[in-house]
């Protein structure tokens, strides 16, 4: 009565005969629709091609001749070793290669000169074979000279160190004066970086799971399954810092068989890294896309209850009342949780009201629940959320 003659109450206020106002429960009306399904992981992201830079000869490093960390191109030199030696040795191939032809020459005249004299009986059948025989020892022995000549040639062009492909460079090894030899000639490091290799692991179970939902056809996935056994799922990747990187890429191999290390199947994403942002041997949260499951129902994190019998939800019937359904959930999608059993379609979950209500057989007054950017990007507003929203806020104050 104090209430009232204060203004503070009012009779459209209060319940049925006058009692307290019934609570007010924000619910979610679930629907069957195909639901996206992302699945994320850690991976850590790689070159796609990694070389290491060696010398293919010995000797003095005469010259480093490109900027560490540089982007060159295949083909651009790189170091200079002494060429001195092996100007020397090619000079010697070349000179031995000139005896050789003329001893060549020299034989293919005798044996021009016996050839039509043997027929005629002039000269013996010896002196014949003879210079049959001087003549393919002096060719022998000119191409004998003729390859060493080449490979004197390449071990001098050898003394030019080119990148064998194109991408950054790394730290140079060795400094100008060292000395090279076979053994110890690792010079630097070339890693090319668009496109770019991320490189993830798929847990057994979660490949198990995979494959049975496909098989059930419980899990859509674009494009069919690639020669190198991958799907045609849709690769994006998030920075340490939470930002998400601009560009998609694809799955390009999956293992058929698992890491003994890890345990888990190894997994590799193509992704494209035109402008260098992204780095060889960053973390990164990897997040498969483009899946989805068909018919599926939906509810936000916030409508699961734990309790001792396992997951529940709450669902409000057609009398406004209170109904505890257990549910059985599978997976995860855009910050809903998938629920393949304890639901139908059109039932009306609640999602936000627990503390006013949480009695089964509770009669609450129910009104459509306002999602939050927690909810993810699947939930959207129905047409009475914002109406809801200002009943709310006009309430509150």
């Amino acid at each position: 009565m104090a209430l009232v003659a204060c203004g503070k109450f009012s009779s459209a206020q209060a319940g049925p005969g006058g009692a307290m106002p019934l609570p007010e429960v924000a619910v979610i009306t679930v629907q069957a629709k195909d639901q996206a399904v992302d699945m994320e992981y850690t991976g850590q992201t790689a070159g796609s091609r990694e070389t290491e830079v060696r010398a293919r000869v010995g000797g003095i490093l005469n010259k480093r001749l490109y900027e560490e960390g540089a982007v060159v191109q295949a083909g651009t030199p790189l170091f200079q070793i002494d060429p001195a030696s092996y100007q020397t040795q090619l000079a010697s191939a070349e000179a031995a290669v000139a005896m050789a032809e003329a001893k060549a020459s020299q034989a293919r005249r005798e044996y021009a000169r016996l050839a039509p004299l043997v027929a005629d009986k002039a000269v013996s059948q010896k002196e014949y074979d003879d210079s049959k025989s001087a003549l393919e020892t002096a060719e022998a022995s000119l191409k004998q000279a003729q390859a060493q000549a080449n490979e004197a040639r390449l071990n001098l062009g050898y003394t030019r160190v080119v990148a064998p492909i194109g991408g950054t460079t790394g730290v140079a090894s060795k400094s100008e004066g060292n000395l090279l030899t076979t053994a110890d000639s690792l010079l630097t490091t070339i890693v090319q970086t668009n496109p770019m290799y991320v490189n993830f692991s798929v847990s057994e179970g979660d490949m198990l799971r995979l494959t049975k939902q496909l098989k059930a056809g419980q899990l859509a996935v674009p494009g069919k399954k690639a020669s190198n056994g991958s799907l045609g799922f849709t690769v994006s990747v998030k920075l340490s810092d939470g930002s998400s990187y601009p560009r998609t890429g694809k799955l390009n191999f999956a293992s058929e068989r698992i890491n003994a290390q890890t345990g888990s199947f190894d997994v590799r994403a193509e992704i494209p890294n035109p402008d260098g942002s992204l780095r060889p041997g960053q973390f990164v949260r990897v997040s498969l896309g483009g899946a989805s499951r068909p018919a599926a129902l939906a509810v936000p994190q916030r409508a699961i209850i734990d309790s001792p019998f396992g997951k529940i939800v709450f669902v409000v019937n057609k009398e406004d009342k209170l109904e505890p359904h257990p549910v059985e959930l599978d997976g995860w999608s855009q910050g809903q949780w998938i629920v393949t059993k304890g639901l139908k379609d059109g039932d009306r979950v609640l999602v936000d009201g627990y503390i006013k209500a949480h009695d089964p057989g509770m009669l609450v007054k129910p009104v459509p629940y306002v999602p939050t950017p927690a909810d993810g990007a699947a939930v959207k507003p129905s047409a009475a959320a914002p109406a809801a929203a200002a009943s709310a806020t006009a309430a509150a104050k």
